[in-house]
């Protein structure tokens, strides 16, 4: 799509001065390769599904063309229920290089997985804690830390052990993750060390390097805190990595309602 890429080196000209280098890389590598579906998704209405300014179907044809996408080995932009995502097939490694390098991302970084239901999560995870303490915080902005199982794929952060799972409470997204069957790599839809986003236009740069880019609107408070990530691959113990949304209702849950304790050696 020639207008997305034009955007994308306007804004790289633009900003180049205050951009890092993996940015200014982002427009002239990809610009030819890929031809990027900006897709608005909006609600339903009464008198039937809302059509998108492409002419797509709102809900089921946009979830189609992602899914599709994504199956082809692409990456993705996603309005989650915190900030927009990245997202790619975890099980694919070529796609999660792609993403390390769309956003020039430190490898040593590890990326999330995203499912679309908690019974997911014992497939990809070992849990050490409570099935009714997964349901009530998923779905939800937190990311719980769990020791990863053989099943998940050993090119997704090989530098480490644990693994961190998504649900969001955003229907979009859980609907997504069921539609492709197996879980979704997902990290925030920016250049690395920059803030997060909360609309699709705060990333214009990078939609040339995008095979879909799902415009669910402006999101949430617009806080841009992203997910609360809290490790919980130790029996009764529970650590905070990153505070985000929903942290003190979190912690209430974890302490008050399961007696976890928090790690202090941590």
């Amino acid at each position: 799509m020639k207008s997305v890429c034009n955007i994308a080196v306007e804004l790289l000209k633009s900003r180049g001065a205050h951009r890092s280098a993996a940015a200014r890389r982002v427009g002239a590598e990809m610009c030819k390769e890929l031809k990027t579906k900006v897709l608005r998704l909006l609600p339903p209405t009464s008198n039937g599904p809302t059509v998108n300014q492409e002419g797509q179907t709102d809900g089921a044809e946009i979830l189609r063309c992602t899914v599709k996408a994504l199956k082809e080995g692409h990456v993705v932009a996603v309005p989650t229920d915190t900030i927009y995502g990245l997202a790619c097939l975890a099980q694919n490694s070529e796609a999660i290089r792609k993403t390390y390098n769309i956003k020039g991302r430190n490898g040593h970084k590890p990326l999330a997985i995203c499912v679309g239901e908690v019974q997911d999560i014992y497939k990809y995870c070992k849990v050490k804690v409570k099935k009714e303490l997964l349901g009530d915080l998923l779905p939800g902005p937190v990311t719980l830390v769990f020791e990863r199982s053989e099943t998940l794929n050993t090119d997704l952060n090989p530098f480490t052990s644990l693994v961190g799972v998504r649900i969001p409470d955003h229907a979009f997204m859980r609907r997504l993750c069921q539609m492709c069957g197996e879980p979704l790599a997902l990290t925030s839809a920016n250049i690395s060390s920059y803030t997060s986003t909360v609309k699709v236009h705060e990333f214009q740069e990078l939609w040339p390097n995008l095979a879909v880019v799902v415009d669910g609107g402006p999101i949430g408070d617009q806080s841009r805190a992203g997910s609360t990530v809290v490790d919980l691959s130790q029996f009764g113990k529970y650590n905070i990595i990153r505070p985000g949304c929903a942290l003190s209702s979190t912690v209430d849950v974890l302490e008050r309602k399961y007696g976890l304790s928090e790690d202090s050696g941590k």
